[in-house]
């Protein structure tokens, strides 16, 4: 396996992470309001046909180092000098959990276990720092990557019906936020 480096930001700040992916499925997320409170619903569903998902639909595609991420580290894997894969993460220090903000791995090394080994990166730092969480956030219908996470230890901790646009739901691409939980 090749070694998972630093990445520093003055050479990878604004590095455009490629993410992409086809889904063939999604988790409908329905709320609704009852007598006594709120029920949330979240069913696999299939799309009539396979939707796929590129950076370039979107106005701010995934990049290392973005301004709000104050503080920020990522790591990667480089083949002849060209990024493969990558994690980034950042420091809640107000509520001592880790959030990875960042994480890639290129057609070419998936499935060799480097979405693994850059998560037990992320894992280490935190236990090293003292975290008692780390928390992510995908799509609802990044079924691969929720079935990777969930793989790795996570568990569903919340989701945000209009974080990307006001028709998240409608859409079937609304966030979910994801936890790994340290103590």
């Amino acid at each position: 396996m090749l070694p998972i480096i630093y990445l520093p930001p003055e050479q990878y700040k604004g590095h455009v992470i490629p993410i992409r992916y086809t889904t063939e499925t999604y988790y409908d997320v329905v709320t609704s309001r009852t007598d006594i409170g709120f029920g949330v619903s979240m069913q696999l569903c299939r799309f009539p046909s396979p939707v796929t998902h590129t950076p370039e639909e979107y106005d701010f595609p995934d990049s290392l180092y973005q301004d709000h991420w104050e503080n920020a580290e990522a790591y990667g894997v480089l083949i002849d000098g060209k990024l493969a894969a990558a994690i980034e993460i950042w420091p809640e220090e107000w509520s001592k959990r880790l959030r990875i903000t960042e994480l890639w791995v290129s057609d070419e090394l998936q499935k060799q276990g480097y979405g693994h080994a850059l998560m037990e990166k992320a894992k280490s730092i935190a236990r090293d720092r003292d975290c008692r969480a780390i928390i992510l956030e995908t799509q609802s219908c990044n079924t691969n990557a929720i079935g990777f996470y969930l793989h790795e230890g996570f568990t569903l901790i919340g989701f945000d019906l209009c974080c990307y646009s006001n028709r998240d739901a409608e859409r079937k691409e609304v966030r979910i936020e994801l936890g790994y939980f340290l103590k």
